[in-house]
């Protein structure tokens, strides 16, 4: 797992650590989900920080910096200092000398009318081409309650400011950070500088982009207010516990993140190369069984067929015979899917996988363009299943079957990439969901919560909710690496 592949490398500590600098966005849910998606990867840190761990230093870096004139206290309006920010005008209270400074941050740990209104800014540049030099704020007053520091602190500082001080005082060797953070780096290393710590080695990276995918911790949590999802685990979610409750194999998901390494160019993946991956995995090790869409399902008689029920051992697999076997009953009558039945022609010959050839007799349709409603099948086993054209999936009928849901899942946005200036309402997609009732062999019976099966020619599922105690089993369609055919749907 990735902690041990660290640790067997670089030989040192894995600190997990969560940025709570901001008590109105950082939410303790955030955190719990983080570390659980964490623990579904293999991956537990050896110590776990807060950067409100070190709040009482921070404070104490802070009062440095306005000591050695690198900081000044603004209380000038929001949209006139962006602007000035912008322009590269100086703020009207950057001069002030060191004991107005003291006194103005006073105010703001104190949350006074005053205080409220100031902020503390980095004494940096007014003009630097790079506009995140230009003066950035690094503590502002904020009376909230924090989730983990209560009433304790009123004024909180920028994640600019407390990250490099954290890095450099738990010993952080390289920062790993995404290339938007780029213009940042240079002031990353000022505060260290400024406040004569030790210097930490940034690396930047690329972050991982997908096509029709939000992955702002700030919009998926819409989703989730909204109602649009059913949590941070829906399978329709781009988070580890989503993308496992969809079917994502851990070893899948290692080997793509791998695979794609520290790269710095920035893409715009599409989900298909991941889910390819995924099926590499999966393939030759589920098991394979069968599942009838109810709707429309249709009964066959068939000639030459066992009048007496006839119950075999198969392969679960036919290359792994390390999966076992499982039960398959034969018997003069079947059920097969609508879509099959209705692209039969009458003298036709078929394949039923697993058994033989057949004959077609005889097909029951009342209405010339509707559903098959009766068939009748000539059993011929002595025909070349290499020669037909069709090859079908069925179940006798005398069987105790299972009854289970199979759920499809499309993509929440329409847009293969939101811009910053998008609006996403704009872009949800109003069908994300699809379900079907089905009927399964009843070796499906002993399916348990997150197996990994294959219902033969309808895909590869993770078993969701298990059957029993008369509620059907919940099968999750996994993805393959083929395009999906929604619009059937």
């Amino acid at each position: 797992m990735l902690n041990q592949y660290f640790a067997q490398h670089y030989k040192g500590t894995m600190i997990v650590r969560f940025d709570d600098t901001n008590p109105s966005k950082e939410k303790q849910e955030f955190e719990d989900s983080i570390l659980e998606d964490l623990k579904l990867l293999g991956i537990v840190g050896d110590k776990l920080t807060y950067t409100s761990d070190h709040f009482d230093r921070l404070y104490e870096e802070a009062i440095k910096l306005i000591k050695l004139g690198k900081a000044y206290c603004d209380d000038t309006p929001q949209e006139q200092m962006r602007h000035e920010r912008m322009e590269g005008i100086a703020s009207k209270n950057r001069d002030r000398s060191v004991e107005e400074n003291l006194v103005e941050f006073n105010n703001m740990a104190n949350a006074t009318e005053q205080g409220t209104k100031t902020c503390l800014r980095a004494k940096i540049s007014v003009d630097n081409p790079n506009k995140a030099m230009r003066d950035p704020v690094i503590y502002r007053c904020n009376p909230s309650i924090h989730h983990r520091t209560g009433d304790k602190y009123k004024i909180y500082p920028t994640y600019d400011f407390a990250c490099p001080i954290v890095d450099s005082i738990e010993g952080v060797t390289h920062a790993l950070r995404t290339i938007e953070y780029r213009d940042r780096n240079p002031q990353y290393w000022w505060m260290t500088n400024a406040l004569g710590l030790r210097k930490v080695h940034v690396w930047d990276f690329s972050r991982l982009n997908f096509i029709r995918t939000l992955l702002s911790k700030r919009k998926l949590a819409k989703f989730v207010e909204d109602g649009l999802v059913r949590g941070w685990d829906d399978p329709r979610f781009p988070t580890v516990r989503g993308i496992r409750r969809r079917g994502m194999t851990i070893e899948a998901l290692r080997t793509f993140i791998l695979g794609q390494g520290p790269s710095k160019n920035v893409v715009n993946l599409d989900w298909t190369i991941i889910w390819a991956g995924n099926k590499k995995v999966i393939d030759p090790i589920a098991p394979r069984f069968t599942a009838i869409i109810q709707n429309g399902a249709v009964k066959a008689k068939i000639t030459g067929a066992p009048d007496t029920p006839v119950v075999e051992d198969k392969p679960k697999h036919k290359k792994n015979a390390e999966i076992g076997t499982k039960k398959v009953m034969f018997g003069n009558e079947i059920l097969l899917d609508q879509e099959d039945a209705r692209s039969f022609k009458e003298g036709e010959e078929i394949t039923l996988m697993d058994w033989g050839n057949a004959f077609v007799t005889k097909i029951v349709r009342p209405d010339p363009n509707g559903d098959v409603t009766g068939l009748e099948l000539k059993l011929y086993l002595e025909g070349d299943f290499k020669k037909t054209e069709k090859k079908v999936t069925w179940l006798a009928t005398g069987q105790k079957v299972v009854e289970v849901e199979l759920v499809d899942f499309d993509y929440l946005i329409t847009k293969d990439k939101i811009e910053e200036e998008d609006d996403v309402n704009n872009f949800i997609n109003p069908k994300t969901e699809f379900r079907e009732d089905a009927v399964a062999d009843c070796n499906v019976i002993d399916c348990k919560v997150d197996d990994i099966i294959q219902f033969e020619r309808k895909g590869y599922y993770r078993c969701d909710e298990a059957a029993g105690d008369g509620k059907r089993a919940v099968f999750f369609c996994i993805p393959t690496g083929k395009a999906e055919k929604n619009e059937k749907k």
